[in-house]
């Protein structure tokens, strides 16, 4: 038998405590709730127009490209990895549909590719935390859009870094240029700007 280390029995016991208390504040209490190494991470605010319909055009852009059996999935449920101490919760998740056929969280593994629309209230969390967390999750493509500046960056190629797992390539791309998710070209014509 193995005994884990006091310092890994306490970070268990951590995580552990946040799910618990993430998953009774999800129904009780606005916004939408995350977990990262650092503690639980509250956005607030609800997402406004311009970030709602970013979402929908993206996963339907994606959708008419990509074979049938994948899916590009908006809402629940989250991606989590109890043993990274990581709950995340992708605006968009490139999935074959079959893997979404599991009870709970999904397998950060399963994931073709990660896709966010940077909030205006919290864009530190999709360009730092989820550009650091989604490679550690083995996530192998995380893309960006950002309303705030009609830009944003396509991240792959995962490698090891001194700092943990990185994304080797960056793509940026602005608004109006077509952008490649994964093996997918779609365009950014008449992605919505935050005023």
């Amino acid at each position: 038998m193995t005994i884990a280390p006091d310092d890994a029995r306490r970070d268990a016991h951590l995580y552990q405590a946040m799910r618990e208390f993430v998953a009774s504040a999800d129904e009780n209490l606005p916004g939408k709730f995350e977990i990262t190494r650092e503690g639980i991470v509250h956005d607030m605010m609800a997402p406004v127009g311009p970030h709602e319909l970013t979402t929908l055009r993206v996963r339907k852009r994606l959708e008419r490209v990509m074979p049938d059996e994948l899916v590009a999935h908006t809402g629940t449920p989250d991606v989590e990895s109890a043993s990274h101490g990581i709950m995340r919760h992708p605006d968009v998740m490139v999935i074959a549909e079959a893997d979404m056929e599991v009870a709970g969280s999904v397998d950060p593994l399963t994931l073709v590719a990660a896709i966010e629309v940077v909030s205006r209230s919290n864009p530190e969390n999709d360009w730092v935390s989820k550009m650091r967390d989604y490679p550690l999750l083995g996530i192998p493509v995380y893309a960006v859009f950002d309303p705030r500046t009609g830009s944003g960056a396509v991240l792959s190629d995962i490698h090891r870094t001194p700092d943990g797992p990185r994304y080797a390539t960056r793509k940026d791309f602005l608004y109006g240029e077509d952008v490649t998710i994964a093996e997918w070209t779609i365009s950014t014509d008449d992605l919505p700007r935050y005023v």
